[in-house]
């Protein structure tokens, strides 16, 4: 949402922009805020230590009303399939104000598989305005569920906008990249800048339990396997990825597990990666739009073009299927450069630009 933001606040002739966050993930949240000059005007603060999904809904619900009754706003923008997302877009509907869903149409069509973030996008959709697809495919998506097709708009997803910002930003700064670059040498203790290494991101509650014990052990198989090889994981904060992580990689010369990293050493971590192995969603648009090979440990992607276009392999959080398909880049420089070389169907970087013309348009 931050480029969505910034080109906002850069029409100040037609837009009155008022940032809200509700900093479900504090540590995450600051670190991005500063990154894209960022201060928000309201912070809901809502990050409290053990909260399950019943607590957060209900926070996000109930202050999302007394945020809606003081400002009143024309125009609620809400992105992608988060919890916070969800329960905004009720507190709107409930308020009678009009909402806007970026990066919208994405579908499994299975409500277990991403849990919640389907539901919540389902949900979502049924009470935008403005649909802001990032592909013809997530378009396609929103006819089916008989969405007006006046109301979509196939933007591209902003989520480009933001790495290419950052790629630019670090290339156009040298002192800042020196810092950047500071932070990942005082976790990462190799030569990540000319050695080969696979990323790994993992945290879909799908995989809580045997998934991350499958995950884990395909890790092992091809720590053993590829000595020259290192494997960066930075470990998610949940316990119920942290502990088996680390009850089963901790102590491998080439597993690297590191702390969440925030935005911009995660972009220049993954600008100079070999490959990446994940199950996050945003990570199947970013690393493609670097040339990096993505296999996904999920079963199902609310992100078919990417596997359409051979950037993306499904490879489930199946110990076999990981290994075979990680050796096979690893090994085979021409499957290797297919994917590395395939198209990104994500966008081109002007997303937010088209967002703001839309509701420019609306006025």
């Amino acid at each position: 949402m931050a480029p969505v933001y910034n080109v906002l606040k850069s029409r100040p002739h037609s837009f009155e922009v008022i940032c809200c966050v509700s900093a479900q993930h504090r540590e995450m949240l600051d670190v991005v805020l500063e990154t894209f000059d960022i201060v928000p005007d309201i912070d809901l603060n809502l990050m409290k230590s053990g909260q399950d999904l019943f607590d957060v809904t209900t926070s996000v619900l109930i202050n999302m009303r007394d945020v809606l009754a003081e400002h009143r706003p024309d125009v609620v923008l809400v992105h992608g399939d988060t919890t916070t997302t969800m329960a905004t877009s009720l507190a709107c509907f409930y308020s009678d104000v009009a909402l806007g869903h970026v990066e919208a149409g994405l579908r499994t069509f299975d409500l277990k598989a991403p849990f919640p973030e389907e539901l919540n996008r389902q949900l979502t959709s049924k009470l935008a305005k403005w649909h802001f697809a990032p592909t013809q495919t997530s378009r396609n998506n929103l006819l089916e569920e008989k969405v007006p097709d006046r109301s979509i708009h196939v933007t591209g997803n902003t989520v480009i906008d933001a790495l290419q910002y950052v790629v630019q930003r670090l290339e156009d700064d040298p002192v800042r990249r020196a810092e950047i670059d500071k932070i990942i040498d005082d976790q990462v203790k190799f030569d990540w800048r000319n050695g080969q290494f696979v990323l790994i991101t993992g945290h879909r509650r799908e995989n809580f339990g045997e998934g991350f014990l499958q995950i884990c052990r395909a890790l092992q198989d091809l720590s053993l396997s590829y000595p020259q090889i290192n494997f960066v994981y930075p470990v998610h904060l949940n316990p119920n990825v942290g502990d088996p992580v680390r009850a089963h990689l901790t102590g491998r010369a080439n597993i690297h597990l590191v702390s969440p990293m925030t935005y911009e050493p995660f972009v220049q971590l993954l600008k100079h990666a070999t490959l990446v192995l994940t199950d996050s969603g945003g990570i199947q648009e970013e690393a493609p739009g670097l040339g990096k090979p993505v296999l996904v440990m999920r079963e199902v992607t609310e992100r078919p073009e990417a596997v359409a276009a051979g950037t993306v392999r499904l490879v489930g959080a199946d110990r076999v299927r990981i290994v075979a398909h990680v050796s096979e880049l690893l090994d085979n420089l021409e499957s290797y450069s297919l994917m590395s070389k395939a198209h990104n169907p994500y966008g081109d970087g002007h997303a937010a630009r088209r967002i703001a013309d839309v509701l420019e348009a609306s006025e």
